[in-house]
């Protein structure tokens, strides 16, 4: 669908106008994904009809096999969606083309069948269950993520954050993916067209970085935030014989925005070698090897992207801690959370956190990581950060949290046709779990609560960390017992000896005592 460069610059314009209105009022309607794609080129290269055009390319490349034909029978329609990303895709990617497929067939049927008896039913309990979405629009699920399983472990990828919602638009750069790995075993070589922050939520491995031609391993443990430079060839192993070894991603693309992809050189067919894309008297010309062994050697492996590992292998892997580069050292590498002193600790739960000014490899990608043990019947905050947007995972235990949005109690009130000038806040609350996401935006309240059955621990990875400062409404240090006393009873509306009677009584920091019960209230 690229357009032709050499015709005029307002023509350009016009063919670009024409394109968009095809999306809207012809019977074909394109992906969602395309659609955002093909606006971004415009907003971006607008001044260049070269750039636009390239622009353009990459997005039909990258998300035109989804094109659907509202006069086109659904089975048909659906076949010819998967036997072109059966074409145009691979590996993961391909299952996540094919399920988009699948979705949208689907969600047709489901429209055709909307119009009969009962229809005008389904049609209102699908739109309430996306209302209540919608309403809580910052907890990320297991159907929130695109799982690659294997014998051996699996590959979790979040959903884009702004699909999810257009108040998440702050984080569309950002992708999350997890990684669990089975006792000793081997996850396969890959690069991403990413930069990458990695924390080490449990177990024990050894990561190997090939760079530049050089190979530098170390070992990591629970607690250990890794830097990852895009382009750098990863391999991992874990090295422990009975427990799982499980890694939190969060990734910033630098190819296409908010879309990454793994490329692995040195396997087969599950996943595909992208050695396997040339043509082998081309691969074998440039490796001055024999065709048959090349193409042997990058088409047995079919077991996935986490394999079994003989224990000899484990132990010579996990022993060849070394660097040949000297500009690759352990130390600028790697920081070790839960080695350094909390930054806020008492009984009641305790805050470890690293930003650019101790590990600098955080820097360019203005990123900073806590990790947050809270005890169990114990709470954490009120509190809001001034300037960063918290993705925070729940490593283990249970509890639930509750914030206080403005954005979509404006939503809300846009919906049900209400015009007003008057400021709300809508409560967000969700029961919190192992693996689930949940973000927490700049500047909104938030207060996490631990069950009595065992700690919570929460990892977080904060965006925007550069001159952030968290700012806690309760407590030791809280912005009310800071003011003085004729600005809170002009605040507040009350004599400034009540204000202290209710915000001055807690002296503890941070981690408080919880609630009566641990359960969140009905």
């Amino acid at each position: 669908m690229a357009i032709n460069t050499n015709l005029s610059f307002p023509f350009l314009l016009l063919s670009f106008f024409f394109f968009f209105s095809s999306l809207t009022f012809s019977p074909v309607v394109a992906n969602r994904d395309l659609e955002l794609c093909l606006r971004r080129c415009w907003v971006r290269h607008k001044s260049s009809p070269q750039k636009v055009d390239e622009c353009l390319q990459i997005c039909e490349d990258s998300y035109g096999h989804i094109v659907l034909n509202s006069e086109v029978e659904p089975e048909k329609q659906l076949r010819q969606c998967q036997e072109q990303c059966d074409r145009r895709q691979q590996g993961e990617q391909k299952e996540h083309c094919r399920r988009q497929c699948q979705e949208t067939y689907e969600r047709r049927r489901g429209e055709e069948e909307g119009g009969g008896e009962g229809g005008g039913e389904k049609k209102d309990n699908q739109q309430e269950e996306e209302e209540q979405q919608e309403q809580n629009p910052y907890v990320f699920q297991d159907e929130h993520f695109i799982t690659s399983q294997s014998n051996e472990g699996r590959v979790k990828i979040l959903q884009k954050f702004h699909q999810r919602s257009r108040l998440l638009r702050g984080l569309e750069n950002y992708r999350f993916l997890s990684i669990e790995a089975n006792p000793q075993t081997f996850v396969l070589p890959a690069h991403l067209d990413a930069e990458a922050v990695l924390y080490v939520s449990s177990g024990r491995g050894t990561i190997s970085l090939v760079r530049k031609g050089k190979r530098e391993s170390f070992n990591i443990n629970h607690g250990d935030v890794v830097r990852i430079s895009a382009g750098t060839t990863l391999y991992i192993i874990n090295r422990d014989k009975n427990k799982k070894l499980r890694i939190a991603k969060l990734l910033q693309p630098v190819s296409l925005p908010d879309e990454f992809q793994a490329y692995y050189g040195s396997t087969g067919e599950k996943p595909p070698s992208f050695y396997r894309a040339f043509s082998p008297e081309l691969l074998s010309t440039a490796l001055k090897a024999d065709q048959d062994k090349v193409q042997r050697a990058i088409s047995q492996q079919n077991k996935g992207v986490i394999v079994k590992a003989s224990e000899q292998q484990i132990q010579a892997l996990s022993q060849r801690e070394e660097s040949r580069n000297p500009q690759f050292k352990r130390s600028k590498r790697v920081f070790n959370l839960l080695s350094k002193e909390p930054s806020i600790s008492n009984r009641y739960g305790r805050l470890h956190e690293v930003d650019a000014n101790e590990f600098p490899q955080l820097q360019d990608m203005d990123v900073a990581v806590a990790y947050a043990n809270i005890t169990k019947g114990a709470m954490q905050g009120p509190f809001f950060n001034s300037r960063s947007t918290k993705i925070a995972l729940v490593i283990n235990g249970e509890g639930y949290m509750e914030m206080a949005c403005p954005h979509v109690a404006q939503q809300q009130q846009q919906q049900q046709g209400q015009r007003g000038t008057i400021q709300h806040y809508q409560r967000i609350s969700s029961s919190l779990n192992p693996g689930m996401i949940f973000v927490v935006p700049t500047g909104h309240p938030i207060i996490i609560v631990s069950g009595n059955n065992r700690n919570l621990e929460i990892a977080c990875f904060d965006v925007n960390a550069e001159n952030n400062w968290r700012e806690a409404l309760a407590g030791d240090k809280n912005i009310v017992n800071a003011m003085e006393k004729e600005a809170k009873e002009l605040a507040f509306g009350i004599p400034a000896r009540e204000v202290d009677e209710v915000f001055g009584k807690q002296n503890e920091r941070f981690f408080f005592p919880g609630p009566r019960g641990g359960r969140p209230p009905a």
